[in-house]
């Protein structure tokens, strides 16, 4: 692709390109922009290009010891839900809340047929998060140990800075507890009793969410984000949160 056709191309829809233009976006790692149902627009970019920006730590610098971090293999994901279930159970969340949600879109194919893609989203406990940066009563923060935002309702007065600076829409307000809930990786329910992965993730009948510690070069995680035959994607790079989610087959 030319200069000229690879800056057109970044401006239009990714479903309103022909496929072989949508394989070289992907092939060149421009960053891709996909419209899902309810109308949350989530931009993706390389991992590559994430590194190169600053937005995610470099290889052999994480952070956190151990750094928990999750994969989504999101073309391997089937809709079922199973994980949303999970989640509730083990985190006790409220009919009207949720911790994970998973996004749909919908695009024609051959033939005339339509195809359905999942996309589950969740807290990226990010190394920059915002929600951190805006709360007034220091009720959410980044453990300094294991690098998972955590909240602490007794000091959240409910005025949802947190919801509306959250790049990923992760956020929910518990009316029982009148404090803002989110995802922890299942710290307080798992994690932290010595259970080794989430509940979201373990509960998986396609072993779509890889969940472990990103600094141990010889776990899953680590070798699904370096791996150098795929292309690893983020959400929202240009928030400069430093997600610690990754998405592969985007």
């Amino acid at each position: 692709m030319k200069i000229a056709e690879i800056e057109k191309t970044k401006s239009e829809s990714p479903e309103s390109l022909p496929s072989r233009e949508r394989r070289n976006l992907l092939r060149i790692g421009l960053a891709v922009t996909g419209v899902y149902l309810g109308g949350k627009v989530l931009s993706l970019t390389s991992v590559t290009n994430a590194f190169a920006e600053g937005v995610v730590p470099k290889r052999g610098k994480y952070p956190y010891n151990p750094h928990y971090a999750m994969v989504i293999r999101e073309h391997l994901c089937i809709g079922c839900e199973l994980c949303k279930e999970a989640c509730v159970e083990t985190n006790n969340v409220p009919e009207y809340g949720f911790r994970t949600t998973i996004l749909e879109r919908r695009r024609d194919i051959v033939d005339g047929g339509e195809e359905t893609i999942f996309m589950p989203v969740l807290c990226n406990q990010c190394n920059r998060p915002p929600c951190v940066r805006v709360c007034p009563t220091t009720a959410t923060w980044k453990d300094k140990t294991t690098g998972i935002i955590v909240m602490k309702d007794s000091r959240c007065i409910g005025c949802k800075t947190c919801m509306a600076a959250c790049p990923y829409n992760a956020r929910y307000f518990d009316e029982e507890t009148r404090a803002v809930d989110k995802c922890d990786f299942c710290w307080e329910a798992l994690l932290s009793k010595g259970k080794k992965n989430t509940a979201c993730s373990d509960i998986c009948p396609a072993d779509v969410r890889v969940f472990g510690d990103l600094a141990n070069v010889k776990s899953r995680v680590y070798k699904l984000v370096h791996q150098p035959e795929k292309i690893v994607w983020v959400l929202r790079s240009e928030a400069g949160a430093m997600p610690n989610v990754f998405y592969t087959n985007a």
